[in-house]
């Protein structure tokens, strides 16, 4: 991953192939809203891959994700996902939808996180 500067507070993202664009202006997500956005989204790849194995529609399916602030810190300490479930949906599958989000990569990153080194090349 390369990280490039294209101008003003604009800072990119570029990998296999791929370019994520961030900005600090409000024009275009910042890189802690993608980070926030990245784990509702991978729990959704797991939750949209939960119900295509069992052949389960997903319309009316969505996720809510809210983040709680330490008043103290003012740092995010709780991220809460909810799972809105279409009508329909079999009750016995419940707790097992809720496995699958829960194996995210993201948040299994966030759980045991690695290790940052930062450093300057010249």
């Amino acid at each position: 991953m390369t990280i490039t500067f294209p101008g003003g507070e604009r800072v990119d993202a570029r990998f296999e192939g791929k370019t994520l664009a961030t900005e600090q202006d409000g024009s275009m997500p910042s890189p802690f809203e993608l980070f926030l956005a990245s784990i509702g989204t991978c729990a959704g790849v797991y939750v949209a891959r939960f119900f295509r194995q069992r052949g389960i529609a997903t319309e009316g399916l969505s996720l809510r994700q809210s983040m709680h602030v330490n008043s103290e810190s003012r740092r995010i300490d709780r991220i809460e996902l909810v799972i809105d479930l279409p009508p329909g949906f079999p009750e016995s599958y419940r707790d097992a939808v809720v496995r699958a989000a829960s194996l995210c990569a993201v948040k299994k990153h966030l759980e045991n996180p690695p290790e940052i080194v930062v450093r300057a090349d010249v």
